[in-house]
């Protein structure tokens, strides 16, 4: 009788289901880490993604792979991974990556011994990790949970198979196992797991990993400034598409991209500008339509590189001076966004950078390969720079040298050259004052221009100049038309220009309390030269914008924030990858410090609250017995203890044996609620040592319930209090 009350359990067929289920999930997770790292692996990863699936819902699909195909597989792998090796044997990392996903989907969409599955483990960990090193995404948190979730169950359905079959066997030898009826599986796993094992083996889980991080935040830290060598290993290419050349329209590609840029925290926010301007470079030479960072300023940028942790520049530092931490997503360029001049930048490890103090830029020898964080302290932020103007010649070596551009000359046709001196002429600003000249051809401009993403430059010789050819036109323009038509005008009327690009404003994070700037804030703008002021003037003549600096009356600090506020549910999730890259990333021991500290903070103010809380209850519980008991009050009081005494008797008496009868109809799997109860109360009673002749028949009326059909149960509640009466009279 006991066989009928016993747990059922999944037969063998029914485990390697199970575990070709999980080895296919487990394979999928794994192949979805190239998604955030920068590796050209999205041919496989569109394969992987479409026949792990398939294969997983149709294992029988396996065992039509020839078995020429099984004896190719190797020798075609090395080969296409030798090949792939010597083609960018300067970043071994990516091929690295691309042959363990091939490894992965080969294990997957071909029968497996148990070596094979344990590869899957192995293989899946290295994507997994490799991915979180590289790019220390947030999503690596918890795709390294889920993953290490799976893979222990992995393991112990592994097991399972293991005990259960006489010796190792391929999984397709194992017999009909690969027709698979996934709903009837589902069913009984329904019926076969307990969940009160499953619910105390996921709190352990939960625990475990809580402790982990409760760990991470207590242990004290050690800068591993070459994350493995890992990120040595791999070059990550600008996203947004800022380098030393820029044709028209590449901004405008960005502006389409809504995801995040760059997240920045201040340290001050009554320091907040009023206009957020991040430069990142600046353009000095055009030629037909584009613009371009010139030889010489390129070499000058890149002969300062050198390995630093700290960069000093040229701003003063003073007490009320905000410290600004920049996190820049992967791959967002190798020019560092700053609002301007700056005291120092601080990273956490030493970085090949280059610091051109002529131009203002920062530059890292390479594209991060993953979030690049770094502090910047006495960082200007107004409307002019103090940068000497460019001009002259950089000797490269001897014999050869190279020159700056001027500023204010262009490489344009003879009667294009009169189109604008006519155009600087019909602007009408005085001569000698470039405030005044950026502010009337700014107007200018607007006038003759609407502002739209859909633009389009007018037709015209194929000689001609496009930039030319648009402010000769009527049609609209985005901000680089109206920086580069503002630049050959200013240029023409003799003022030094160049083009700024980088990222316009942004939106505060009301949860994180931080800066967030998105690729659709890219934004093109112009520098022109001041003599008067011997300072660069920022100057945007995109239509709406403040045509030099910012409006005398432009609020700042709070107000700033509070015109930029978002406290959307995207603003919500954002938060959580701000506060990865504060607490995880970028944790030093300063921040684990002020994280304890604040942790205490917390912990006393809520214990505060508590022992204020609790003291206000206690007095009004004193003051509301203090008070006079009337007759109302009385019945009150009376009719509910009356209606607490009901109800404990009524659920003693009835309502105990309605719900276990109730649960009982409802089983589909797994002990009856019923059945379980009398066993408890049979092994009370067996315990109890007793052979009384009055527990004969308790005794029999609970095996009835424990053993019995259910159709000849005896009233189940009034058969667990005779049970509980007689066991206390005899223990009497």
């Amino acid at each position: 009788m006991s066989m009928e009350n016993r747990r059922p359990q999944l037969n063998l067929a029914e485990l390697h289901q199970l575990k070709w289920l999980i080895g296919g999930l487990l394979a999928l997770i794994s192949a979805w880490t190239v998604v955030y790292m920068d590796v050209e692996a999205w041919l496989l990863l569109v394969l992987a993604t479409v026949a792990i699936p398939v294969v997983t819902v149709r294992p029988g699909l396996t065992m039509r792979v020839p078995r020429l195909a099984h004896r190719l597989a190797f020798p075609i792998l090395l080969s296409v991974f030798a090949i792939d090796m010597a083609g960018h044997w300067r970043e071994p990392l990516p091929p690295v990556i691309r042959l363990a996903l091939m490894l992965v989907l080969y294990r997957v969409i071909t029968p497996r011994k148990r070596r094979d599955d344990l590869q899957i483990i192995v293989l899946g960990l290295f994507l997994v990790v490799v991915g979180g090193v590289v790019s220390v995404s947030i999503v690596f948190a918890a795709q390294i949970v889920v993953f290490t979730a799976c893979a222990l169950l992995f393991l112990l359905v592994i097991t399972l198979v293991d005990g259960m079959e006489s010796e190792p066997t391929l999984a397709g030898e194992t017999g009909g196992w690969m027709q698979v009826e996934w709903r009837r599986l589902a069913q009984r796993l329904r019926e076969c797991v307990d969940w009160r094992v499953a619910v105390l083996g996921g709190l352990l889980f939960a625990g475990v990993v809580g402790l982990s991080a409760v760990l991470f935040m207590a242990i004290p830290r050690f800068e591993l400034g070459n994350s493995l060598f890992l990120d040595r290993l791999i070059t990550s290419h600008a996203k947004t598409g800022f380098s030393e050349n820029i044709q028209f329209g590449d901004v405008v590609d960005i502006q389409r991209d809504t995801s995040v840029a760059l997240s920045v925290d201040v340290s001050d926010r009554s320091q907040m500008p009023a206009q957020l301007y991040w430069r990142m470079l600046v353009l000095d030479e055009y030629s037909k339509g584009s613009f371009r960072m010139s030889a010489a300023a390129k070499f000058s940028l890149d002969r300062v590189s050198a390995q630093n942790a700290r960069v000093q520049g040229d701003a003063p530092l003073s007490a009320r001076t905000p410290v600004w931490t920049f996190y820049v997503e992967t791959g967002t360029s190798r020019f560092l966004p700053l609002l301007g001049a700056f005291n120092e930048i601080g990273f956490e490890g030493e970085k090949e950078v280059a610091f051109n103090r002529d131009t203002g830029l920062v530059m890292l020898r390479q594209t991060p390969s993953k979030m690049l964080a770094y502090r910047v302290e006495g960082m200007q932020s107004g409307p002019s720079l103090k940068l000497p103007e460019k001009g002259g010649e950089i000797r490269l070596n001897d014999k050869s040298e190279l020159k700056l551009p001027s500023l204010t000359e262009l490489v344009l046709h003879t009667d294009e050259k009169v189109k604008l001196a006519a155009w600087v002429a019909e602007i009408g600003a005085p001569p000698g004052s470039a405030p005044e000249f950026a502010r009337s051809a700014s107007r200018w401009l607007a006038k003759r221009h609407a502002y739209s993403l859909q633009s389009s430059i007018g037709s015209g010789p194929a000689d001609s100049d496009p930039l030319v050819r648009w402010v000769d036109s009527a049609e609209p323009g985005h901000c680089e038309l109206f920086a580069g038509a503002f630049t050959l005008l200013a240029r023409t009327a003799g003022y030094p220009t160049r083009v700024a690009l980088g990222f316009k404003g942004g939106s505060w994070n009301a949860r994180s309390e931080n800066i967030t700037v998105r690729n659709s804030d890219a934004h093109a703008w112009c520098e022109v030269y001041d003599k008067a002021a011997g300072a660069w003037l920022r100057v945007d003549p995109t239509p709406g914008a403040a045509a030099v600096g910012d409006s005398a009356n432009a609020p700042q600090g709070e107000a700033v924030l509070a015109r930029i506020r978002d406290d959307s549910w995207a603003a919500r999730f954002e938060s959580l990858r701000v506060f990865w890259y504060r607490r995880i990333v970028n944790f030093d021991q300063q921040s684990q410090v002020r994280l304890v500290h604040n942790a205490k903070k917390l912990a006393d103010e809520r214990l505060r609250e508590f022992k204020k809380t609790l003291r206000e209850k206690l007095e009004a519980l004193k003051a509301w017995i203090a008070s006079p008991w009337d007759a109302r009050r009385v019945a009150a009081w009376g009719l509910s203890a009356a209606a607490v005494v009901f109800g404990v008797v009524g659920w003693r008496l009835a309502g105990r044996g309605a719900w276990l009868r109730w649960r009982s109809g409802r089983m589909r799997g797994g002990p009856d609620p019923v059945r379980r109860e009398a066993g408890r109360w049979l092994r009370k009673i067996s315990d109890s040592g007793s052979v009384m002749a009055d527990l004969d028949g308790v005794r029999a009326e609970l095996e009835n319930l424990r053993y019995g059909p259910s159709a000849k149960w005896p009233e189940p509640t009034g058969v667990f209090r005779r049970a509980k009466r007689t066991l206390a009279r005899r223990r009497r």
